[in-house]
């Protein structure tokens, strides 16, 4: 596993667990858990959750798989923006930390920005870190205007990166680097849907690998990028594992920048 350093020294896995629509049906409750458990002891020690994936169900999901190793963990959570400000973010926090089972959160992210004052916000992260309840705080669909009225420097910014979707390479990833601002791409593999591109799975079959291992190969080939994509079959987070060890070489990289082009000017950041 390759790890990342944050401001404050600490490291996080490159690669880590999403579980954006885990926790939705009852069904499908012990298969996610155990994906979770398996992508843990497959290395992926970094988990996103959010109090609004499943509506609190995907946090009582990853309370299952962490169970007894918690603190082998780096846990994240997510705060909606309707839940922002002084004590509302406080009381959110808290309900998640409660369905998570921990009594802290390695990072606390505001989810979007929404009509809430940000300092208000802030001033509710930091009285949490006060507590002990958040060990640090970001935020997530942030561009480049909205990191610029944060007024205070994240512990990370997470936004939709992939192929498919490169605005952020224009002034959003340089800047976050610029900053030694970890930058977390969700839906990776853009859900699926670029994994037919002739090119890319050309580029595979040829390697020996599939599509999606070189398409998350290509995003964790980034630098100053933290990948979190989803998954629930074993095979599928066994082969996420694996795509880690992908170096793409000049050519491949050439053939992908053919085929996805990365922006020629800035480009509004997008959102899944």
């Amino acid at each position: 596993m390759r790890f990342l350093q944050l401001s404050d020294g600490d490291e996080i896995p490159v690669l880590g667990l999403g579980t954006w629509r885990m926790g939705e049906q009852a069904a499908s409750a012990a298969a996610e858990v155990a994906a979770l458990k398996l992508g843990l002891d497959l290395g992926m020690s970094l988990i996103d959750t959010a109090e609004m994936y499943g509506d609190g169900g995907a946090e009582k999901i990853v309370r299952q798989a962490i169970a007894g190793g918690r603190d082998n963990v780096f846990l994240v959570s997510k705060v909606l923006p309707q839940n922002a400000g002084r004590k509302a973010t406080v009381r959110a926090c808290e309900a998640s930390l409660k369905r998570l089972g921990t009594d802290r959160l390695d990072l606390y992210l505001l989810h979007w920005r929404g009509s809430v004052p940000l300092a208000e916000t802030l001033e509710a992260f930091e009285a949490l870190k006060s507590a002990g309840k958040i060990l640090r705080w970001g935020v997530s669909n942030f561009d480049t205007s909205d990191m610029a009225a944060l007024g205070a420097v994240p512990a990370a910014n997470q936004v939709l990166y992939n192929l498919a979707r490169r605005g952020i390479e224009w002034d959003l990833l340089p800047a976050c680097s610029e900053r030694h601002i970890p930058v977390m791409a969700y839906s990776p593999l853009e859900q699926g849907r670029i994994l037919r591109d002739k090119t890319l799975t050309r580029l595979a079959r040829e390697r020996g690998c599939t599509a999606a291992q070189l398409a998350l190969a290509w995003v964790l080939a980034q630098d100053n990028v933290v990948a979190i994509p989803k998954a629930t079959d074993p095979d599928h987070l066994r082969a996420n594992r694996a795509a880690l060890d992908i170096v793409l070489n000049a050519d491949e990289r050439a053939a992908l920048d053919a085929a996805f082009p990365p922006p020629k000017s800035a480009v509004e950041l997008e959102m899944l």
